[in-house]
């Protein structure tokens, strides 16, 4: 198949999961071509059976704010006819739902058909689709579609319950590559982060408020009364100063350290004993489940898709947003006993493997050939 994928290319969920994907169906002999407005960061193997596409704004004076979806479109446009596509997945639905309905339209009168599959990643419904600014063109767009998937039921349900959706909604949950994130500690790069056996905490995220990155630094400071400690910080983002702040203020700054985005995310989880995820909402939480696939055990609230990866007592647990005292806790609670931490880990990589990669992308081919007839 030729497959065209339509997704930001940042270190967000929706862009990982769709670049992840992409790599993946190359792997198996189908065409990729990816648009978006800078090569994705994931993007990173020669791999011949992967196009990349820039999406290019021209300015004029005219506008006051360059119009990305239009030139989007229009890119959409030219790769479809140009490179003869036999589908478009479009992931994240504001705006590539929207500008892939325009581009749909657009070949249809060309005497071309192209299926267009969306899929839904999180803040495009529980946040940015809500807004009365969004929510009349994200509804249409959304219908619209081909086929719509989401990546946990959670999300599912969220999407049918804010928004008059007409189709049914295709459970496709996010997966990870066990393999990559199955590698073994770098013990010199563990010394330099803990050069006394202290254990080593994580989060990562993009340092938005409802990732409640405050809460992990309070978190942390009641684990270093009990166990001897580190806490790595990954991501960056409008919060990460107010983190940074609450250290210096707390007097624990000199057990934490910011290491900013990351691409490697493999070789830094593979050196860390716990994983925090302290977020108001979590559509899927694809940053704990590449936790669990390194064997690390995770720490997490209890809401959106959460409760559908990480298993209460056997991979980690779930507490309330805001617990922070039960948060701390269940964390001193794994750091402070050695067996219990490796039953947890072991605990932690095998149920990962529930959500491998290879079991996923069967389900995305399954779904393609629905449409396309190959």
């Amino acid at each position: 198949m030729r497959i065209g994928i339509v997704c930001y290319p940042t270190f967000g969920g929706s862009g990982v999961l769709a670049t992840e994907l992409g790599k993946a169906l190359a792997d198996k002999g189908h065409q990729v071509h990816f648009i978006t407005y800078q090569q994705p960061v994931r993007l990173s193997h020669f791999n011949a059976n992967i196009f990349y596409h820039e999406v290019l704004v021209p300015t004029y004076p005219l506008f006051d704010y360059p119009p990305y979806e239009t030139a989007l479109a229009s890119t959409m446009v030219d790769v479809i006819v140009n490179h003869n596509l036999d589908l478009l997945h479009v992931h994240y639905a504001v705006p590539h739902a929207s500008a892939a309905y325009m581009a749909k339209k657009i070949v249809e009168k060309q005497g071309k058909k192209i299926p267009v599959i969306t899929t839904l990643h999180g803040t495009d419904i529980t946040l940015v689709g809500k807004d009365k600014t969004f929510a009349p063109v994200v509804t249409f767009s959304i219908n619209e579609s081909d086929a719509i998937t989401a990546v946990s039921e959670n999300l599912r349900q969220e999407t049918f319950r804010n928004f008059k959706i007409e189709k049914e909604i295709d459970v496709i949950r996010n997966f990870v590559d066990v393999k990559r994130f199955r590698k073994k500690p770098i013990d010199a790069f563990r010394r330099v982060i803990a050069p006394n056996g202290e254990k080593i905490v994580m989060h990562a995220s993009n340092f938005r408020k409802i990732k409640r990155v405050g809460d992990v630094v309070h978190i942390f400071e009641q684990i270093l009364k009990k166990v001897p400690a580190k806490l790595l910080f990954v991501g960056d983002g409008p919060e990460r100063a107010v983190a940074e702040a609450l250290c210096r203020e707390l007097n624990i700054d000199n057990e934490v350290r910011f290491v900013g985005r990351q691409e490697q995310m493999e070789d830094i989880l593979a050196i860390s004993d716990l994983f925090l995820l302290t977020s108001e909402y979590e559509s899927f939480g694809l940053a704990a489940l590449e936790a669990m696939a390194s064997s690390v055990p995770v720490i997490s609230t209890n809401v959106g898709g959460l409760p559908e990866i990480n298993v209460e007592g056997v991979t980690g647990y779930l507490c309330n947003v805001g617990d922070i005292d039960g948060m701390s806790r269940q964390a001193i609670g794994i750091l402070s006993d050695e067996e219990k931490l490796k039953q947890f880990k072991i605990n932690a990589e095998l149920h990962s493997r529930n959500f491998d990669i290879e079991n996923v992308i069967p389900e995305y081919e399954a779904l393609y050939n629905r449409f396309v007839k190959c």
